[in-house]
């Protein structure tokens, strides 16, 4: 499939779950793809590689999100190596747990950085450098509209933080042609969520399903949003979680 041939985009958190998937599957879609990664250079490496042998160009950028600074470097060396930037995915992400006595305003600061200060930053350096036609998605969670548990207040404040970014960025950039999109992934499996994890039965238990979602679930619908067939959807959230808050 080339329906995203010619174009450039930069995965954040890429080296690994959800964001490997969503590099793999657009450069399966035609795409060269950059991605991000704060730790795990191999497995970034491992991804790069992957994209080659799809047969596209890949760039591997090593960039904390929770370094404003850092995060705006990878999107101008995404442009400066590739040429352009069309598509962004803000994937990038953490999962802090505890009940509001016990987090502690460090990882306070760190969560919303990553969550929510990456994404606007991200999307703000991207925008400037995107024709009509560019694409941001980000990548927020079920539990920003619907919290089943305790313990997660802050990863839900933050993915929640989300909802209202993609809809006013929808509407700054709707006049350029560049739409705005939100994706929530319900439980996933991934090494943050695997599905066979202590509480793996009780998040089956909440979907329609009765299953965990694979991250190609989730590349699957950020690759219809940034293909031509989403060139009309915009300020929207599509949610990918087996029915869990249906």
């Amino acid at each position: 499939m080339s329906e995203l041939a010619g174009k450039v985009a930069l995965v954040t958190g890429g080296s690994r779950g959800i964001g490997a998937a969503i590099a793999k599957k657009l450069a399966a879609n035609g795409a060269d793809v950059a991605l991000t990664y704060a730790s795990a250079a191999d497995r970034a490496q491992g991804v790069v590689e992957d994209i080659k042998a799809a047969g596209r160009r890949g760039l591997a950028i090593a960039a904390d999100s929770a370094d404003a600074a850092a995060v705006v470097a990878a999107v101008e060396q995404t442009v400066a190596e590739f040429g352009r930037i069309d598509i962004l995915v803000n994937n990038a992400g953490i999962f802090p747990y505890g009940t509001i006595d016990e987090v502690t305003l460090e990882e306070v600061d760190r969560t919303l950085a990553i969550h929510a200060r990456a994404a606007y930053v991200a999307s703000q350096a991207a925008a400037k450098h995107m024709e009509a036609g560019g694409r941001i998605v980000s990548i927020g969670s079920t539990l920003a509209e619907r919290v089943p548990y305790p313990g997660v207040a802050l990863y839900a404040m933050s993915k929640a933080a989300l909802i209202g970014f993609t809809k006013g960025l929808a509407r700054d950039l709707g006049e350029r042609d560049i739409t705005v999109n939100l994706v929530h992934p319900g439980s996933t499996d991934t090494e943050m969520n695997p599905a066979d994890g202590p509480q793996a039965d009780d998040e089956r238990g909440l979907t329609a399903l009765g299953r965990y979602g694979q991250p190609e679930d989730i590349a699957a619908s950020v690759a219809h949003l940034v293909g031509p067939g989403g060139r009309n959807i915009t300020g929207s959230a599509i949610v990918v979680d087996a029915g869990s808050n249906a």
